[in-house]
Formats: C-alpha cells, sequence, structure tokens
C-alpha cells in the first residue's frame, strides 16, 4: 500500500475538510458583545467624569465599607471605561487572546459595578447584567468561526 501524504485542510479519506459552520447567534453575539462594551465603556467614561468634575455628584456612604473617595471612584471608572472600549475595538480583531481579554475585562466590569452598587443601584444592576450578557456571548463564539469570518490564523 502507498504512503499516502495529507495536506493541511484534507481528512485520512482525501477529501477537504468541511468549512466550519458559522452560527449566525455566535456572530450576531460578537457584534452584540462589541456594542454592549462600548456602551458599557461609555458609561464608566461618563460617570467618572461627572464624579470628578463635581464633587457632589454621588454621596458619600458612611457605613460603606468599600467607600472611596469621589474622585478616586471617578478616576477608577474613567480608566475602566478606556479600558472597555479598548477592549470592544479588539474583540473585532477576531483573535482569541481578543476575546479573552474581553471576557476578563467585563467580568473586571461587572466586579467593579458590584462595588458601585450603592451609588448608582439601579444602573450598577443594569451594567452587571449587560457585562454577564457579554461574557456569554463571547464564550460561544468559537476560534474556527473566527477564522472563516474574519480570516483570523489558525
Amino acid at each position: 500500500m502507498a504512503d499516502q501524504r495529507i495536506t493541511p485542510g484534507q481528512t485520512t479519506a482525501g477529501a477537504p475538510e468541511p468549512t466550519p459552520h458559522v452560527s449566525m447567534v455566535g456572530l450576531g453575539g460578537v457584534v452584540f458583545a462589541v456594542c454592549i462594551m462600548t456602551v458599557i465603556g461609555g458609561y464608566h467614561i461618563i460617570v467618572g467624569l461627572s464624579s470628578i468634575l463635581d464633587s457632589n455628584y454621588t454621596p458619600e456612604q458612611g457605613d460603606y465599607t468599600f467607600d472611596f473617595d469621589v474622585n478616586v471612584r471617578g478616576w477608577i471608572q474613567l480608566i475602566s471605561g478606556a479600558v472597555v472600549l479598548a477592549a470592544a475595538f479588539l474583540v473585532f480583531s477576531g483573535r482569541t487572546w481578543a476575546r479573552a481579554v474581553g471576557i476578563t475585562i467585563a467580568t473586571l466590569s461587572a466586579l467593579e459595578n458590584f462595588f458601585f452598587v450603592p451609588y448608582h443601584p439601579a444602573w450598577s444592576a443594569i451594567i452587571i447584567v449587560l457585562d454577564v450578557l457579554v461574557i456569554w456571548s463571547l464564550s460561544v463564539y468559537g476560534h474556527r468561526e473566527a477564522h472563516k469570518v474574519y480570516g483570523a490564523p489558525l
């Protein structure tokens, strides 16, 4: 029997490897995640600037364990907003590491909003839910789909 060489893109039977199926839910999930991360980053920047520019924007919480100075809280939110926006643009590269960065940043954003619940209860809850949806959307989307859609290297 002759030595049969398998080239990349072929199976052992000699037939070409099937192209990966791109789920519209998965692809739409990435677009959704990027849009929501942009909104979340913008929210953090606006709230951070508001806290920095107006020290009366959020009241002091005397009995709260994680009560930060208003300016410190503002700078934390401003910087985290810029990081979330940068991660949103990285996700469009289609690389696996960019999705991992997006998931990590969304997790940190949810954690940050958990600490700021006493200051903005409704908005913090909404942002936490949106961060969880971003994490789910980026987790569902696979590497093979990114290769097919973006031409990302395998």
